[in-house]
Formats: structure tokens, sequence, C-alpha cells
């Protein structure tokens, strides 16, 4: 790459979590059981969902859905996150930093608004139970599911048009272990004061907006499981508290990075590590530790495919070859 000042840059420099060296074997170790954590969490509840009949309603759907868009927001930047740990020097192309701008974006995008979509199925379920298979039909589950996606999209491609022409000509070294869009913006070779403050209205509106839905939306199913006090109420409650805290953990850090853009770098790094590692891990065991039904489903799927005597034929077959 040219060193000039009028060259073009091609590539940035990924600061990373830690400049010390040696932390970063322990953090490679660290980060690869997360990331296995969650492919294997967030793949189980997909697989317990879709095998399972009993869970094939509108909420364990968008569910599984969730879990899905999961994975991909644990996956644009993580693996690439745990390989730069074994180097010294961590690199990325123009054109690959321009990529996890938009999947990030997208995933993010997206999820937010399949948040707003599973609190209006608990909406209908409490508020309206006799006409909940009704309003909330596998077409109306499917809408909801592309809706989310196309906002997703749109979002992303907003904000990657306020990047993608920017001169990047000097500095390139993005303090972070990902191309974070403000921070990407910051080293343009212009002003970028008014495109921030586009990039931050644009996710701020988005973030915004789905939170205060969602806050409207469990506000009333709140009132409603209060009037009533009988019995059947008792499983509603523990689904909204898993909805509730999935709902803060992912919007907090969101909402702190874009809406209140004037935090420093290292809180952004732990709050960045936060949405794209622990929030899709943390989802999975949530759902299904307070989730009776998935708990069941689950024991149901380990006793059809993990029978005791298949397991030992597998350790068997193992320690046979290890030893021949």
């Amino acid at each position: 790459m040219n060193e000039t000042n009028h060259s073009r840059v091609t590539e940035f420099v990924l600061l990373g979590l830690s400049n010390s060296q040696e932390l970063q074997p322990f953090l490679f170790l660290i980060f690869s059981l997360l990331y296995l954590a969650i492919l294997l969490g967030n793949f189980l509840i997909i697989l317990t969902v879709t095998s399972d009949a009993r869970l094939h309603t509108p909420m364990y759907f968008l569910l599984a859905n969730l879990s899905f868009i999961d994975i991909c927001v644990a996956s644009f930047a993580t693996p690439k996150m745990i390989a730069d740990f074994l180097v010294e020097r961590k690199t990325i192309s123009f054109d690959a930093c321009l990529a996890q701008i938009f999947f990030v974006h997208l995933f993010t995008g997206s999820e937010m608004v399949l948040l707003v979509s599973m609190a209006y199925d608990r909406y209908v379920a409490i508020c309206k139970p006799l006409h909940y298979m009704t309003i909330m039909s596998r077409r109306v589950c499917i809408i909801l599911v592309l809706i989310s996606w196309l906002v997703g999209f749109i979002h992303t491609t907003s904000q990657l048009a306020f990047t993608v022409n920017l001169p990047f000509c000097g500095p390139n070294q993005v303090d972070s272990f990902f191309c974070d869009l403000p921070l990407v913006t910051k080293l343009a070779c212009i002003d970028t004061y008014v495109v921030s403050l586009l990039i931050v209205a644009d996710s701020g509106f988005l973030s915004m907006s789905s939170f205060l839905l969602l806050v409207v939306s469990y506000t009333v199913i709140l009132i409603t499981v209060r009037n009533r006090s009988s019995a059947s109420m008792a499983k509603a409650r523990s689904t909204l508290t898993a909805h509730i805290t999935v709902v803060t953990l992912f919007f907090g850090p969101c909402i702190f990075i874009y809406v209140w853009p004037f935090s420093s770098y290292s809180v952004d790094k732990v709050l960045a590590v936060f949405y794209t590692i622990f929030t899709p891990i943390l989802n999975p065991v949530i759902y299904t530790l307070r989730n009776k039904e998935v708990k069941a489903a689950m024991s149901k799927l380990k006793s059809r495919y993990l029978k005791p005597s298949q397991v030992s034929t597998v350790i068997r077959n193992v320690l046979f070859w290890e030893t021949k």
C-alpha cells in the first residue's frame, strides 16, 4: 500500500481487543469456546423447533429465526477476530471492511425488527387468545420474518451509502476488532461531522423506534397479565421475562453506541463484544432455562439421537481406532 497522503487506502489495520501479546493466546481460547457455544446453542434451538411438532407454533417459529440471526450476528466478525489473535498485524481489505459494515447492520437491523415481531406475537397470544391462530397464521409469520430482513437490508444500504464514497487517503487504524461504521468514517480525509450525524440519526431512529414499540407492547401485555391472576398467566409471565431480558441485553449496547456516540473507544469495544458475542450466547440459555416446552423437546431429541447404547458404541469405536 502506498503511504503517501494522496494515495487511496486499500486496507485497514484493526487494533483488536488488546495490545498485549501475552493475552492473545488466552483470548483466542476464550472466544473460540464462546463462538463454538453460540453455534451449538443456536443450532440446537433451530433443530429442536424444526424436529418437534409441538413446537410448530408462531412463537417458536420466530424463536428459531432469532437463533439463525444470532448465528449471523456472531459470525460476521468473530471468526476473523479469533484468527487475528494468532497474528501480530491485524489487517482487513477495504472491500472486506465494507462487507463487515454491510452485514453487521443487516443482521442487527433485522434482529431489532424480529424482536418487535416477537413482542407482537406475545401481545396477540395474551391479549387476544381466541383469535391467536387466526391472526398469527403461518403466512403472517413468514411475512413478519421477511419484513425484518427487508428493513435490515434498507437500513444497511442507507448506512453503507454514507461510507462507500468517502475518500480514505491517510490514517487506516480502526480501534476495534471489526470495521465499526462510526470508527471507520472518522478515518476519512474530509470533515465527516454531517455524515456521522446522519449515521447516528439512521441507526438511532431504527433502534429507538423499535425499542419504543417494544416498551409499549410489553407494557400493555404486563398490564393485561397483571389483571388476570389465573394460573394460566404464570406461563405468560415466565415467557415475558425471557423476552424482556433478551430485548434489554440486545438494545442496551446498540442504543448506547449509536444514540450516545460520545462514549470512549474502550467502552465501545466492550459493548461491541457484548452484542456480537454475549447476546447470541445468552439468548439460547435464557429461552431454554425458562421454557419447559423447549427443555422437554430437547430431552426428547436427546433420547432419540443420543441413546446410551449408541453413545457407548461410539466411544468403543473411538477407543478401538485409537488403540489400533
